[in-house]
């Protein structure tokens, strides 16, 4: 690839990046300063402001140095990951921006408050509740999912299975 796309990516890759934080972090300013109880869409979307001392659905919860382990190491795959994907494409570079930026995001709140702050709460009345989340939670799942269908759509995934095949015959 040429010098000249590379940076490119890497632009695209930071924008990406700092966008997501940027909006991660304002909405998170927002919602310690405001404390929501407010409900979007009845039976349905809530805003309200929960400290979550613990990863996804409260795994490893008053963890945070080995959460901030976890986070740092993540971001350095996430790193490694970008500079080795073979011809990356716009999408997957976009999609590696948004997980990085939602690890950076949940990063900067582990580092200064020791905890994340979630404020979505998503709901089907009394018969269903998600765990609460935030910008960067969301941008980090829709780059996990938009990478995957990029890697797909790049037939990155039957060349592997392909050389797997190879190999064991």
């Amino acid at each position: 690839m040429r010098k000249g796309q590379d940076r490119k990516k890497l632009r695209l890759f930071l924008a990406t990046a700092i966008i997501v934080i940027a909006i991660d972090q304002l909405s998170k300013l927002w919602v310690r300063a405001n404390s929501p109880q407010i409900e979007l869409i009845p039976g349905f979307l809530n805003l309200v402001h929960v400290e979550n001392y613990g990863l996804a659905f409260g795994l490893l919860a008053n963890q945070t140095f080995l959460l901030i382990i976890i986070s740092v190491a993540s971001l350095l795959i996430v790193l490694l990951f970008l500079h080795y994907l073979p011809s990356a494409t716009v999408l997957s570079v976009i999609s590696i921006g948004l997980v990085f930026g939602g690890a950076i995001g949940n990063l900067i709140d582990r580092l200064h408050l020791g905890y994340v702050i979630d404020f979505i709460d998503i709901h089907l009345q009394e018969l269903f509740h998600w765990y609460t989340f935030n910008v960067a939670d969301t941008a980090i799942t829709i780059g996990i999912l938009t990478l995957i269908y990029s890697l797909y759509r790049s037939g990155l995934f039957s060349k592997a299975y392909e050389h797997d095949q190879k190999a064991g015959s």
